[in-house]
């Protein structure tokens, strides 16, 4: 399961040439966390490079549940798929924290994508590989307890935004609070809150608000399935 994109931005990826001239089509906005970028179900076709910062894709269950299926950061682009099929939008977009951006309008992208194969490419790849993550999302939801979801969430997160300390620690600087960690994971609050209970007496990880420090990486990888095969207590 993966909540953070595995290939390169495509920002990054693009040629420098590339990457100015799409920048160039659109105008710079800054969000405040909780500020939606997007809304799901809306008929706009605006794309929204992110530069600085962090913003986190959900949907609306059908129980009314909130249920968070990505993690967004620089370099990369959100609302492509409806700027692409111009269809309704298909999650809601929302600051995690303060995000720069460049706003690009949906017929200006599609003339971009139109004149630059190149480009048209690595959007269809990008495409393709949050596709291929969806999948996952649902293996593991169908699969796994919330414990062993949890651990695989917070090795991602340590492994791809954490910060090493100097007692061998990880911090991980996302403010993400436990309502979202349990959004993260298909699960509720409560659940979430039990299974850090669990690891917290384990000496595993340490919790505050909007911070969490993985104390130690190995268990958390043996749950998440990382590591040999061991018994995985049950939330």
């Amino acid at each position: 399961m993966s909540l953070i994109e595995q290939e390169q931005p495509l920002l990054d990826a693009l040629r420098a040439q590339d990457r100015a001239a799409l920048l160039a089509l659109g105008v710079r906005r800054d969000y405040e966390g909780g500020d939606v970028l997007l809304p799901e179900r809306a008929t706009t076709s605006y794309v929204v490079a992110i530069l600085r910062g962090w913003a986190v894709v959900s949907v609306e269950t059908e129980r009314g549940q909130r249920l968070i299926l990505a993690l967004r950061g620089a370099g990369e682009l959100v609302g492509e798929l409806a700027a692409v099929d111009r269809r309704p939008r298909s999650a809601t977009v929302t600051a995690l924290g303060p995000v720069a951006a460049v706003v690009i309008p949906g017929d200006r992208f599609r003339g971009f994508l139109g004149s630059n194969p190149a480009a048209s490419a690595l959007v269809l790849k990008q495409l393709s590989s949050r596709l291929r993550s969806s999948d996952g999302e649902r293996r593991s939801l169908a699969s796994e307890n919330v414990l062993q979801r949890l651990a695989a969430r917070l090795v991602e997160l340590a492994d791809r935004t954490g910060r090493r300390n100097p007692d061998g620690s990880v911090t991980i600087d996302l403010p993400l609070p436990q309502h979202d960690l349990a959004a993260s994971v298909g699960s509720t609050r409560e659940a979430v809150a039990k299974a850090l209970r669990l690891l917290r007496e384990q000496g595993i990880v340490r919790t505050a608000t909007k911070r969490l420090v993985v104390t130690d990486a190995e268990p958390l990888r043996l749950l998440a399935g990382d590591g040999p095969a061991t018994a995985r207590p049950g939330v």
